[in-house]
């Protein structure tokens, strides 16, 4: 494995107020969120492009689902996730700073009804370092999106979550596994630092 950070981004998805809230009592967003927020850290320190996903809709939005969508059908009826209501935000503690990506997306998948992928072309980005919510969700589907689209992907264990644990574990030890190379928060700090000091030998 390598991971060049010249030409890698991290991409948070989903971290947003009300998907955080939508998680299961056991779950611990805090730590979940100061994980994420030192991987955001490190990446930034190294170079790396930071690129933040969150799902928000406008009217035309809502009246754009057909209703042969199951998920969004609903979202749509219910008028649910509105792209100006606070708790569909970035969460603060994970911020976007000034030339960092940001993207709104309308879909599961953060590459699916967004230019996020031109964005990433044009900074030169072949690999993604993946953190999300939910595993099932938007996580899973942007790592089959962009396998396809011929990303080198790590996804980071401790920086992804689902309510459904059952299916997390699924996808984290027979799906993802195929898709991507697995780490955590604390692997990616040496991958980084292991670069830093091959580029300095060099």
């Amino acid at each position: 494995m390598s991971l060049d950070p010249r030409t890698a981004a991290l991409l948070v998805m989903d971290y947003q107020p009300a998907i955080l809230a939508s998680l299961p009592g056991p779950a611990d967003p805090e730590a979940l969120l100061s994980r994420v927020a030192g991987a955001i850290a490190d990446m930034r320190a190294y170079g790396a492009a930071i690129a933040h996903v969150r799902v928000g809709f406008t009217e035309a939005d809502w009246a754009a689902i057909p209703p042969a969508n199951k998920t969004f059908s609903f979202i749509g009826r219910q008028r649910l996730m509105h792209h100006e209501d606070p708790a569909t935000a970035f969460h603060h503690q994970l911020a976007p700073e000034p030339g960092d990506i940001t993207v709104r997306k309308t879909r599961f998948g953060a590459l699916s009804t967004t230019d996020l992928d031109r964005q990433l072309r044009d900074r030169g980005i072949t690999t993604l370092v993946i953190a999300g919510i939910t595993t099932s969700g938007v996580v899973l589907s942007t790592v089959i999106d962009a396998a396809d689209r011929d990303y080198q992907l790590y996804i980071l264990a401790d920086g992804v979550t689902d309510p459904d644990q059952q299916a997390h574990h699924t996808l984290m030890t027979s799906v993802f596994p195929r898709l991507a190379h697995i780490i955590d928060t604390a692997e990616l700090r040496s991958f980084l630092q292991e670069r830093l000091a091959e580029t300095g030998r060099a």
